[in-house]
């Protein structure tokens, strides 16, 4: 087997996420012309942080000042295997190409979610524009406790301030209602432009038009092959399960609980700091779960989540 590079990846966000750079690689290079994100090979005996500090100091002549993981892809090219350690760049000092000489032939600020304007892109970068449209906070619905009528006024007030993911959870009820009230969350979700996953039923997301599946961590182990919609997570409880996900090709996945929750305060959770560890090498975004508020939506990025689940307080 040819041996791994490292190599740091730099997903620089502005706008509050809604804009990231690429870069073209320039004549001499291997894939010369070819659109990716910047970074560069982390050196011996350097820390991926380390190596992303420093290629965007090289490359675009900024100065980081605040970044975290994100996610890990191996891609193999004809010339190399990569393993492409990408990391969120949210903050930095100096202008791009201004403090220092640039070097790639262009860059390119593109928007997130939307196809690229740019191309041809490196292939392996293809899975990685998909997670990056990936909405950094999902509403669980509890309409089963709260009451549909609440609910839907909930929903539609947290969609008119901004949420964009939704996960028709209620998994206590009857089909015939569980089927109604996803149909009313769809057509509620999708006039903001907002996605809906559907809970643990592939019937009731085909019915609604659902943009996807959500896999309880039992139904993963059981999973085979990635179910056919355009969204499909699952939730985790461990790094193994995680790394499964990612195996079938799924789009994300939630790991928790990772601090106490209303309904089970005596569990204290993962805790950040394993909360991190689960996700060493992890191959698609993963929501932090249990206990969280939009207020600990930049806490979780900074130990590696790509957002957060809630299902209280969205």
């Amino acid at each position: 087997m040819s041996k791994i590079v490292e190599v740091a990846a730099a997903v620089m966000l502005r706008d509050h996420g809604r804009e990231f750079l690429l870069a073209q690689r320039p004549e001499g290079k291997v894939y010369a012309g070819y659109w990716e994100f910047p970074g560069g090979k982390v050196e011996p005996g350097e820390s991926v942080r380390d190596a992303l500090i420093r290629e965007l100091q090289e490359e675009l002549g900024i100065t980081v000042t605040d970044c975290s993981p994100w996610l890990t892809r191996q891609f193999t090219y004809p010339h190399a295997t990569v393993r492409l350690n990408f990391w969120r760049v949210t903050a930095w000092e100096g202008e791009i190409g201004i403090t220092a000489p640039l070097e790639h032939a262009a860059v390119d600020w593109q928007k997130t979610g939307e196809t690229a304007t740019v191309s041809p892109i490196l292939p392996a970068n293809d899975p990685i524009l998909k997670a990056l449209s990936l909405p950094t906070m999902m509403a669980i619905t509890n309409a089963e406790h709260e009451g549909t009528e609440r609910q839907l006024e909930r929903l539609e007030e947290s969609l008119q301030a901004g949420l964009r993911l939704i996960q028709v959870r209620d998994k206590g009820w009857p089909p015939a209602q569980r089927l109604w009230f996803a149909e009313a969350v769809c057509r509620l979700a999708h006039s903001h432009g907002a996605l809906v996953v559907i809970n643990g039923d592939e019937n009731i997301a085909r019915k609604v038009g659902a943009d996807g599946l959500h896999l309880s961590s039992a139904s993963l182990a059981s999973c085979t092959q990635r179910p056919d919609f355009a969204w499909v997570g699952a939730s985790c409880h461990n790094g193994a399960e995680i790394a499964r996900a990612g195996e079938l090709g799924f789009d994300y996945a939630l790991l928790g609980p990772v601090l106490p929750t209303p309904t089970h305060p005596e569990n204290g959770g993962l805790g950040w700091i394993e909360f991190a560890g689960q996700l060493a090498g992890n191959t698609l975004p993963v929501l932090a779960l249990g206990g969280m508020k939009p207020e600990l939506l930049a806490e979780a990025q900074r130990y590696g989540a790509h957002g957060i689940a809630l299902m209280r307080g969205w």
